[in-house]
């Protein structure tokens, strides 16, 4: 996704939803998977992409936190 960091999004669709799942890499074969929301419109919500950023800046955070 443009602008947000590594931050991937994994499509789920059903015969009456759209889920979006947002992601991100741990080094290379591991995947964070952060948050997901519902898709009801084109344009993914703002605050959807604001919190796996937060979410993906408190993983790395607390896993430097661990190894230090």
């Amino acid at each position: 996704m443009e602008g947000t960091d590594s931050l991937y999004e994994i499509r789920v669709s059903t015969a009456i939803k759209e889920i979006r799942i947002f992601s991100f890499f741990d080094q290379v074969n591991l995947v964070i998977l952060a948050n997901c929301i519902v898709k009801k419109t084109q344009k993914t919500p703002k605050n959807a992409l604001e919190l796996a950023l937060k979410l993906k800046k408190e993983y790395f955070k607390n896993k430097d936190n661990e190894q230090a």
